[in-house]
């Protein structure tokens, strides 16, 4: 899902007395799904079906009692010792899954980035099936007899997510159906049914087909003499129902939709209709199989096992084994099936015999298939139906004292700099600090982890030109990060090519870490420079993801990064290191023992937690004992989140939230203990000047409009953004790369770097307080399971007030001589 940008949430979830949540399945409709969330079941999603998939029995909420240390529902209890603690990892995902389609049902929000949001639910599905799914089914093949955290067998873990699947299946097609399909002919976005156009336009589409579509397309036969054809993985094809004229056999063909190769849309620009690919194919079909009767033709998907499985000790080259793993990706075993609603039995039973699959493991559409081609309309010049273009703006503390070139190395001589993508710019930040390292005559080495980069990354060409001016250049390009080998086994072979020194990560860890590290010669002595994030070094995903930085000259932070690199590019050993804390080797452990020092405060201590996602087992229960000590824990976690909350006896200290807005929430920061930060008295004057400014263009939220100008104390905000260095923070403060997962604490590397500088912790004081003030795109996990979206009292949106905020510093807030 790290693909994801743009998202907002508006949906409303209704519960009876029984505890038994109807999601609406599309607007003005008179059915919904009905899904069991009562705790002790799946929790949040699973249908409910006669079987049980928990060891207990349904109940209402009601029942619940406190008992000491524990809920009961009925003879169910949840306590430190039971697995009904920890919520199912996959089903929390796909919860998940069900707020983007919330996003795309939310009709406030601009047409445009609704349909974009189903086309990010659908990717995001498609990887969860090919990876998640295919691993379950995996581990039913080889008989192996695991539970997951929440003991649940591999066999129950494959019932629920069938169920759950086919519940946000059925929910997205309602959604493009009766939603979004007639909310774009409106607004002049007509996708037409071949069957609905005129004479005139599908003559034009016949053109279209004899001369682009038609020499692109290999029908497949299957007979005695042509065996099923191998269907890719993805790909988008036809099943064809054929009848010979002489002798009336009736016959069974595949016919693959070129796509990408072609767009998924015939565009017709004059009259602004998209015609489906798949629909003008199977219009001409009597062209593909002359002196034959085409009795009917149905789409179908086939998704495959798509995660690579290959013995790296026992691989001499790394990149060689990874681009076999990448050829025999598409030969996977098949997950499971998408069809067209309408396919009849028959077909159904020709592909799920052919493919090896149960009749559990077909998914019906009822309007198209892959929801990811929604993209293309995205791409239309069409701001009246998107959000208004965000440009991310320089902070002052990267211009200096005014200078017209600003020079990065020397204002980090004098102050550590926290840059907040994408509110501040990624280009004059990360990018102009590697480039001015390329270019700089006193910089001797450049170092730098590569996880996902993009095809417009400044990186590549900044690390060649360091290399033609005879720097040390060294690059560890991870090529194990899912979905996106091929593209970094192709940066990889760039940078060869160019001279940088090119390492593919180490055996049985992935390199996850965001860091930076250039040497440098100044009078004599070599001095360090490090950037140290939570976001990969790509310019496409940092215009739309929320990540943060930090850049410095500490010399214990230039040495640590020095000694992961060393690590990273040689045989030698991380030793202990005097700031920095890595995963695997003491992350884990650092961050229990801060939780424990909490624990021991008990009623006086603090915990606030952003991250992605939160499923180790060794964390969350560390967290319930100290919830059980009185410590106020806040948690605010995107996407999956395993801890269950609000539990008498165990977790009523905890509140778990989850914000999605207009960007991806990615940062993950860390704070323990309490806080001692308040506003500074002039910082709110100056925050309530700028934000009584028009914000018509983000929002129509009258409170931003208010002609008396709005002060941030009204509504409880206070944005601790910016305070007298003499102030005691009280807290620390922590960000990097590593979210609370098992594969980030013990299978990656991972760099958390604590924020000593009071400024800089304000600073992340100020983003989490506004995180955790967001009622307009924020969820709140229950006890239950269910996600219920936060009440919206006062309408605040933390990402608006991030963009205005930066804005506002970066032009009239000059903190640059404060610091100095």
């Amino acid at each position: 899902m790290e693909s994801m940008s743009d998202q907002d949430i508006a949906s409303e979830w209704e519960t009876d007395t029984t505890n038994r949540y109807e999601i609406p399945l599309g607007s003005d409709i008179d059915e919904a799904v009905t899904y069991d969330t009562t705790p002790g079941n799946v929790g949040n999603g699973s249908p409910m079906q006669s079987n049980d998939y928990s060891d207990g029995h349904l109940c209402d909420i009601d029942e619940f009692s406190s008992s000491g240390n524990s809920r009961s529902c009925g003879e169910q209890k949840i306590t430190l010792d039971l697995p009904n603690r920890f919520l199912n990892r996959e089903i929390s995902w796909l919860s998940f899954a069900m707020r983007l389609l919330d996003l795309s049902s939310d009709s406030n929000l601009p047409l445009l980035e609704r349909a974009k949001f189903l086309g990010i639910f659908s990717t995001g599905l498609d990887e969860f099936l090919q990876v998640r799914l295919a691993g379950i089914k995996e581990q039913i093949v080889a008989k192996a007899r695991v539970t997951s955290p929440d003991g649940m067998h591999a066999e129950e873990q494959l019932d629920a997510i069938r169920d759950m699947v086919r519940i946000c299946t059925i929910r997205a097609n309602k959604i493009f159906a009766e939603e979004i399909h007639p909310a774009l002919a409106e607004n002049g976005i007509r996708i037409a049914n071949y069957d609905q156009l005129s004479s005139e336009h599908k003559a034009h589409l016949y053109s279209i087909f004899s001369e682009e579509i038609f020499p692109v397309l290999t029908p497949l036969a299957v007979d005695p003499g042509h065996p099923f054809p191998y269907i890719s993985n993805l790909s988008l094809n036809i099943a064809v129902f054929v009848v010979d004229r002489f002798n009336g056999e009736r016959r069974f063909a595949r016919v693959k939709v070129p796509v990408p190769l072609l767009k998924r849309y015939v565009y017709m620009s004059e009259e602004n209709i998209f015609v489906p690919l798949e629909q003008v194919i199977s219009a001409h079909l009597d062209d593909l199989f002359p002196h034959m009767d085409v009795e009917g033709a149905y789409m179908f998907r086939v998704i495959r096992n798509a995660d690579l499985d290959f013995d790296e000790d026992e691989a001499d080259d790394l990149l060689e084994a990874i681009e076999l793993e990448l050829r025999r990706r598409r030969f996977g075993r098949a997950v499971c099936i998408e069809v067209q609603e309408d396919m009849p039995q028959d077909a159904r039973e020709v592909l799920l015999t052919e493919l090896e699959l149960d009749a559990r493991d077909c998914y019906e559409y009822e309007s198209q298939l892959d929801f990811s081609s929604l993209w293309m309309l995205y791409e239309m010049d069409r701001p009246d139906l998107k959000y208004p273009d965000w440009t991310p703006v320089t902070t002052l503390d990267l211009t200096g004292l005014g200078e017209e070139q600003t020079d990065i190395f020397s204002l980090l001589q004098h102050n550590d700099i926290l840059v907040h993508h994408p509110y501040e710019s990624f280009s004059s930040s990360i990018e102009a600090f590697i480039s001015q390292a390329a270019d700089d005559k006193d910089v001797l080495a450049i170092k730098q982890t590569l996880y996902r980069t993009s095809g417009d990354a400044l990186f590549v060409s900044s690390l060649s030109r360091a290399v033609e001016s005879g720097k040390q250049v060294a690059a560890l390009v991870e090529l194990k990060a899912r979905f996106d080998e091929g593209k970094n086994i192709a940066w990889a072979k760039q940078l060869e090519r160019a001279g940088v020194h090119v390492v593919y990560g180490l055996v049985g860890l992935k390199t996850h870490s965001k860091t930076v590290l250039v040497v440098r010669k100044e009078h004599d002595k070599l001095n360090r420079y490090v950037h140290i994030g939570t976001g990969n070094y790509n310019s496409k995903t940092a215009r739309t993801y929320e990540d943060i930085g930090l850049l410095s000259s500490s010399p214990d932070l230039g040495a640590d990064l020095t000694d992961l690199f060393n690590y990273l590019t040689g045989f030698s050993k991380t030793s202990k290191t005097r700031s920095l804390i890595l995963a695997p080797e003491n992350l884990r452990n650092f961050l229990l023992s801060k939780i424990e020092e909490q624990a021991l405060v008990g009623e006086d201590g603090e915990i606030i937690i952003k991250v992605n996602g939160l499923t180790d087992p060794q964390i969350i229960d560390s967290l319930y004992k100290a919830s059980q000590r009185g410590v106020k824990i806040l948690l605010i976690v995107r996407g999956i989140c395993s801890l269950r909350p609000k539990v008498d006896g165990l977790s009523e200290n905890i509140t778990v939230r989850s914000t999605v807005g207009r960007f991806l929430e990615h940062s993950r920061i860390y704070r323990f203990g309490k806080s001692k930060a308040d506003p500074h008295d002039s910082l709110e004057l100056t925050l309530a000047e700028r934000l009584k400014v028009s914000m018509g263009k983000i929002s129509d939220r009258s409170y931003l409009k208010d002609s008396e100008g709005f002060t941030p104390a009204e509504h409880g905000i206070k944005y601790p953004g910016y305070l007298d260095s003499s102030v005691d923070p009280g807290a620390e403060y922590f960000i990097g790369s590593a979210d609370l997962m098992e594969r980030n604490l013990d299978r990656r590397i991972e760099a958390v770097v604590p924020i000593k500088d009071r400024y800089l912790c304000a600073r992340l004081e100020g983003i989490l307080q506004i995180c955790l003030l967001d009622d307009m795109f924020s969820w709140e996990l229950k006890a239950d399971a269910t996600w219920e979206r936060v009440a919206s009292d006062k309408a605040i949106s933390s990402q608006e007030i991030f963009m205005q905020v930066a804005t506002y510093h970066a032009g009239k807030y000059h903190k640059s001589e404060d610091r100095i």
